[in-house]
């Protein structure tokens, strides 16, 4: 956008103030305004034309108004539990996963009304973040833009609303949305290990493995050695990611020789740890809104600091 957007929220609509709308020939007020919409916030087109059908943007005066927060029901079962919250608006909620938990429940069991659904299959950190909402008798069904491993702890972003969810979808796919990682690793990483370019592909041999592999999909690791541990043969690392493949991380550093901390289906050693040392550091978003960058960073757990504590020994 060429300056700073104001808006308010005011119950179910979004009130923007754009100023006078440039006329346009041959346009209705509405659609003058869908333009400036498109053009000038850069509105998801396809919501925007969704919204038009529906009598979904009006204008008053110099007010121009959207539905962008209609009650939703979610599709994940509401599951009470603890769910940290590390920044939210009423666009965009972002909340710390810990190690152990899934992001969003697996196959068949996403449907909030799966009858027979253990309890323990609902609790997810989706099912959670539904369940906070429900709490607060908000209708909101928040969306997670990306994902975890499940013994991965990290931020974790969710789209509040459609409008989010079409945009921070689409800042995904230019590969706008920033992740940082930290991680322990086995061996004394050399300084010289800066990036890992190798190809990834299923292991055919192990259905929840992944695998270097020359037809496997282009995936690019960055790689800071922070930290070595020369008594216990091991690293602390931080890395960035130009590509999103499956495991990638895990995949590239036991590649390397250098097999994550706890990570026993990649070759890593469980002795100090019974899940794999990895955790999501930082998190930088552009604001569906605004545009502005949202920059976020999840302290380190416990387990991790243990880690760290023990190897400084």
């Amino acid at each position: 956008m060429s300056r700073k957007l104001s808006w308010t929220r005011r119950g179910e609509w979004l009130e923007l103030m754009p100023g006078k709308l440039p006329a346009r020939e041959g346009l209705d007020r509405l659609d003058a305004a869908k333009a400036w919409l498109e053009e000038e916030l850069q509105a998801p087109p396809k919501l925007l034309r969704k919204l038009r059908a529906e009598d979904g943007i009006k204008l008053a005066g110099d007010r121009l108004r959207l539905l962008a927060f209609p009650p939703r029901d979610s599709q994940y079962a509401p599951f009470e539990a603890e769910l940290p919250l590390l920044y939210e608006d009423d666009f965009c909620l972002v909340v710390h996963k810990p190690a152990g938990l899934k992001v969003h429940p697996d196959g068949g069991e996403t449907s909030g009304g799966a009858s027979g659904q253990s309890l323990a299959s609902r609790d997810t950190l989706a099912n959670r973040v539904a369940g906070w909402y429900a709490s607060l008798g908000e209708p909101i069904a928040a969306a997670h833009i990306h994902r975890l491993d499940e013994d991965t702890s990290g931020p974790v972003l969710f789209a509040k609303n459609e409008y989010a969810h079409l945009k921070l979808d689409e800042a995904m796919s230019r590969k706008a949305i920033d992740r940082t990682y930290i991680a322990f690793v086995q061996g004394i990483v050399s300084p010289e290990l800066k990036v890992i370019d190798q190809p990834i592909g299923r292991d055919r041999h192990h259905n929840q493995r992944r695998r270097v592999s020359p037809g496997g999909k282009g995936a690019i690791t960055h790689l800071e050695r922070l930290e070595v541990y020369p008594k216990h043969d091991a690293s602390l690392v931080r890395l960035t990611l130009e590509t999103g493949r499956t495991h990638q991380i895990r995949v590239h550093l036991s590649a390397a020789g250098h097999p994550l901390v706890g990570d026993a289906l990649y070759g890593g050693n469980t002795k100090w740890l019974s899940h794999q040392a990895l955790h999501g550091e930082r998190l930088s978003f552009p604001h569906p809104l605004s545009g502005e960058a949202v920059e976020l960073e999840d302290p380190w757990p416990p387990a991790m600091n243990r880690l760290r504590d023990h190897f400084s020994l």
